[in-house]
């Protein structure tokens, strides 16, 4: 049964004081308050949760610096996680212009036969033309004053206005042979490597909305392929960030022409996380990291 909400709306000092109630420590009254109002207290409490002994109640000794400093720990992790996606979006987008391009010619995306039977080609393809409609790129302009196909675009073009759920979804659906063509350039199943798209468009939402990550539990988890380094004890489980982290940077290593970002990278990502994670007794284990990492 549900009810009305009857909650108040609370001055910056109130949701301070209402932090003290909860148990919260606070050193700066100025500087917090001064951080309430740039962060919303909706979000800041969101970040509390990992420092409560239970539903508003903090651990005795909890500081406001403590959960701040986990903001500005999941704002930097975050910023390298949108960085490493945007290296495994393109190279993703390139393969499947190149390697589908190469099997079906340039308009084979716009035919149903290209796909498992399954798949609503016609949803997806007018989803397609709705995108390349409203894109203001000079290249889509160009093609629609010179060529009657449109908005049908070749794929190689298609290929740069197509949102990354759309590509996600394509990919899952190509005919199988397809599939192993592109995920062959991953090392990678062709299911595994659709599970990891899908997680990864999911993850680039998040961080798109400035989502907590750091100690979130995931709803679309990414699938685990064998071998000793993805399976318990090495690796808890998919639910984690640490997970992710880890997908991302094997994709990055057969980026071959981004070979020293991904080097660069994994080192910047492994100097936050040994060096800046919060201060908060089962952040590992938030993280999806193994204790002896």
């Amino acid at each position: 049964m549900t009810t009305p909400y009857a909650k108040p709306w609370l001055s910056i000092p109130d949701q301070l004081q209402k932090l003290k109630d909860y148990g919260l420590v606070v050193g700066d009254e100025a500087a917090a308050r001064d951080f309430l109002r740039h962060l919303n207290y909706y979000r800041f409490s969101g970040y509390g949760l990992a420092f409560e002994a239970q539903r508003h109640a903090f651990r005795p000794g909890t500081t406001f610096e403590a959960i701040q400093n986990s903001y500005y720990f999941d704002r930097a992790l975050r910023d390298l996680v949108t960085e490493s996606l945007e290296v495994i979006e393109l190279d993703l987008r390139s393969a499947v212009a190149h390697d589908y391009g190469q099997a079906h010619g340039a308009f084979g995306h716009t035919a149903a036969a290209n796909f498992f039977r399954t798949f609503d080609h016609v949803e997806w393809l007018d989803k397609l033309h709705e995108e390349t409609e409203r894109s203001n790129e000079v290249f889509v302009a160009h093609f629609k004053s010179t060529y009657s196909q449109f908005p049908d675009l070749p794929i190689w073009a298609a290929m740069e206005i197509i949102s990354f759920g759309a590509l996600s979804k394509m990919f899952s659906f190509m005919l199988k042979v397809d599939q192993k063509t592109i995920a062959a350039r991953y090392n990678l199943q062709p299911a595994t490597l659709a599970s990891w798209i899908h997680h990864l468009v999911y993850t680039r939402n998040l961080c798109a909305h400035h989502a907590r990550i750091w100690d979130r539990k995931w709803a679309i988890m990414p699938d685990l392929p064998p071998g000793n380094m993805w399976q318990p004890p090495a690796l808890p489980g998919n639910a984690r960030l640490f997970a992710t982290l880890l997908v991302q940077s094997k994709l990055l290593l057969h980026c071959k022409a981004e070979k020293t970002f991904a080097r660069e990278w994994k080192q910047r990502v492994e100097a936050l996380v040994d060096h800046q994670w919060p201060n908060e007794p089962d952040a590992l284990a938030r993280m999806g990291r193994p204790a002896d990492c």
